[in-house]
């Protein structure tokens, strides 16, 4: 009603803000020591990421047209060499009656 004052808002006190009660920080595993020497698992992680990332390079060479042609290339001489290897093998075999 118009004769009736408006209620103004109550001025909101907003309490202290508590400290938030902080946790012990862990310190960050940078991979080193103190003294600066590298952790095990540091050197263990590298290790196995280097091989990870060379068995996938060479996954992926061998899916390649070139990669393909390298390994059927190498195949070819293992084959051939093989086949050689025989050859001579069987040059130096004695009859069966010859003896020295």
């Amino acid at each position: 009603m118009p004769d009736e004052p408006t209620p103004t808002p109550e001025p909101t006190a907003e309490p202290p803000a508590d400290p938030v009660p902080t946790q012990p920080v862990e310190p960050v595993d940078t991979g080193y020591t103190a003294s600066g020497v590298p952790t095990f698992e540091s050197v263990r992680e590298k290790i196995e990421t280097r091989y990870g990332t060379s068995i996938g390079a060479a996954e992926l060479d061998a899916e390649t047209p070139e990669g393909r042609t390298v390994e059927e290339q190498y195949d070819a001489r293992q084959r051939a060499a093989a086949e050689r290897l025989a050859q001579i093998r069987d040059s130096m075999r004695k009859p069966d009656g010859e003896s020295q």
